[in-house]
């Protein structure tokens, strides 16, 4: 508790970064904050083309199957990937003054989060405009599942920018790993798809381990499917989430004390 309480103290630390992320993402650039929506959806046409043209997908207005799922994981990518850096990038900082160094992967994540929530709005956009609509029941579901996701890549940041400071290596190795769990995560399929194929046992606890399986699947139930998601998947996200925010913190406690003398 003396930790949230610390960190809260620093609220004001961690908007300053946010901000400072959210200007700099895209700064001198000639679109600017246009590319937060453009670049979903430019991999979003990418995927589409493929897997409804070339590897055809048999889904009903596959374009917004895929989009609900793209936007989460895109968020989770980035606090993996932004997130394994986050305390190296601002060593300087580190090495002279004083700051709850989980202020600089709270800061990073929440910048994605901020950037994802700004995405949803052209989400709802095409969910009207297709005409496919929104279950407004469903939809008091979502802030739930956001948060849920918020805190599970929270825990992954805080786990991936402690060890990263340590192993260098560590950043360029997630690369792969995050586009290795994107095809192990029903993002361009469904979950049927697993359900149904003639796989071995061991890909299918992989899968059923992976946290962003229950996490894609409830986005696409509140959003495609336009359903109230089971409790019994949203539980198992939360599980998930609060496991992975305590081992993150805990790992992030211990390996902090070390991170001057590694700069």
């Amino acid at each position: 508790m003396n930790q949230i309480k610390e960190i809260y103290e620093y609220r004001e630390m961690i908007i300053s970064l946010v901000r400072k992320d959210l200007r700099g993402r895209y700064k001198g650039s000639v679109l600017g904050f246009f590319w937060t929506f453009l670049n979903p959806l430019l991999q979003l046409v990418v995927f589409t083309l493929v897997f409804s043209i070339i590897m055809k997908q048999e889904y009903e207005q596959y374009y917004i199957f895929l989009f609900v799922a793209l936007v989460p994981w895109m968020f989770f990518a980035s606090s993996v990937q932004d997130g394994s850096t986050s305390v190296l990038r601002d060593k300087e900082m580190v090495k002279k003054i004083y700051f709850p160094r989980e202020v600089l992967p709270i800061a990073t994540v929440t910048s994605g989060f901020v950037n994802m929530l700004l995405t949803f709005l052209v989400i709802f956009v095409v969910l009207i405009f297709s005409g496919r609509g929104i279950n407004p029941v469903a939809l008091l579901c979502l802030p739930v599942v956001m948060i849920v996701e918020y805190i599970l890549c929270l825990g992954v940041g805080l786990i991936v920018a402690s060890v990263t400071v340590y192993l260098r290596d560590l950043q360029y190795i997630l690369g792969i790993i995050v586009m290795a769990l994107q095809y192990l995560t029903p993002v361009m399929y469904g979950v049927d798809v697993v359900e149904n194929a003639h796989v071995g046992k061991w890909l299918i606890t992989m899968f059923n381990l992976n946290p962003m399986t229950s996490i894609i699947k409830i986005y696409r139930q509140i959003l495609y499917y336009k359903v109230v998601p089971e409790l019994s998947d949203l539980l198992l996200s939360l599980v998930m989430g609060i496991v992975f925010i305590v081992i993150g913190e805990l790992l992030f406690t211990k390996l902090q004390k070390g991170f001057a003398e590694e700069f």
